[in-house]
């Protein structure tokens, strides 16, 4: 693997890990504010970012690299309404899209088809991702101050449960 893929792709881990970081911080935030659905679906997001970190970092090593470490950001702890966090949760996503976006140019620029076949289930993945939380925004702004509504939403969110992906 070229030195600029696997480059990027270390910074694409830290970047995942960064993820897994600020959905356990907004699931404490949930926690706090005693939506147990809102802050089950987090620990959800929490495990699916660190499957995707430990995704790329295996495939890293996989094809002969070796992994970088950097230090992962401190995540933002409080937000002004669950509608906020799911608002940042969606802006988030779609900058990982943009992230998984710019490591295919790479990928392309450098002939890299492997990644590039590779990097193909991350923008599914995010598709997925941003569809899903622009559900809930939706839905939250449709709630608007109606508390039975949240609590409807958020016994809803309590039942996600994650599952490892199929390879």
């Amino acid at each position: 693997m070229k030195e600029k893929m696997e480059n990027a792709l270390n910074r694409q881990v830290n970047a995942e890990l960064y993820s897994s970081y600020l959905y356990l911080a907004m699931e404490s935030y949930f926690q706090s504010i005693s939506l147990s659905g809102c802050a089950k679906w987090m620990r959800g997001q929490v495990q699916e970012e660190m499957f995707h970190g430990i995704k790329i970092y295996d495939y890293v090593h996989e094809r002969g690299g070796r992994s970088q470490f950097e230090s992962i950001d401190k995540p933002e702890t409080q937000w002004a309404s669950p509608l906020a966090a799911f608002e940042h949760i969606l802006a988030h996503e779609k900058k990982v899209t943009e992230r998984i976006n710019d490591l295919i140019d790479i990928a392309l620029e450098v002939r890299d088809h492997a990644a590039k076949a590779f990097l193909d289930w991350f923008i599914i993945e995010q598709v997925e991702e941003e569809a899903t939380v622009g559900e809930i925004v939706d839905r939250l702004r449709l709630i608007g101050n109606d508390s039975s509504g949240l609590f409807y939403l958020d016994a809803e969110l309590g039942k996600r449960v994650f599952s490892l992906p199929a390879k």
